[in-house]
């Protein structure tokens, strides 16, 4: 009997973003892999579960799949999904890092200032602008996915 791990993703796509809800999806996923919340052998949600949860075409995830395939991050299985093939994640980034929990820190202290999330969402695409202006800028917006994790015996 074969363990899968079966992760649920929730992608949420801001239709007023102006981004395509494919990239969204995209992005998403991305962030889920550097975060470490989706690793290598990880299921994706199929097209259908997309579809019912974030009320886009299938088409539209499948598009994203394919351009996370092309990436090489995913792979799929015939009759079995779209699997996580490789991480962006690096221990730095994970939600248990010292760097989260300085992040986390400071949004309290933003909110508590009274900052909205759209004040501190134009901080942070500053400062990072500021920081890595010799490289690319990072897209802006809201890369909302939650994630679940579990276990089913096969």
């Amino acid at each position: 009997m074969m363990m899968e791990v079966v992760v649920a993703v929730e992608y949420r796509i801001d239709r007023r973003s102006g981004v395509p809800a494919f990239q969204q999806i995209v992005q998403q996923t991305k962030q889920a892999l550097r975060l470490g919340v989706l690793v290598p052998g990880d299921r994706l949600p199929t097209a259908k579960e997309v579809a019912e949860v974030s009320t886009v075409n299938p088409n539209t995830t499948l598009k994203a799949y394919r351009e996370l395939e092309r990436e090489g991050l995913v792979e799929p299985r015939p009759g079995q999904g779209t699997f996580v093939r490789r991480t962006l994640g690096r221990p730095e980034t994970g939600t248990d890092s010292p760097l989260y929990g300085e992040l986390v820190a400071w949004m309290s202290k933003a909110a508590g200032a009274g900052l909205e999330q759209d004040d501190v969402t134009a901080l942070v695409a500053s400062a990072m602008e500021k920081q890595y202006a010799a490289g690319t800028t990072a897209a802006t917006g809201s890369t909302g996915a939650t994630t679940t994790r579990s276990s089913t015996g096969e």
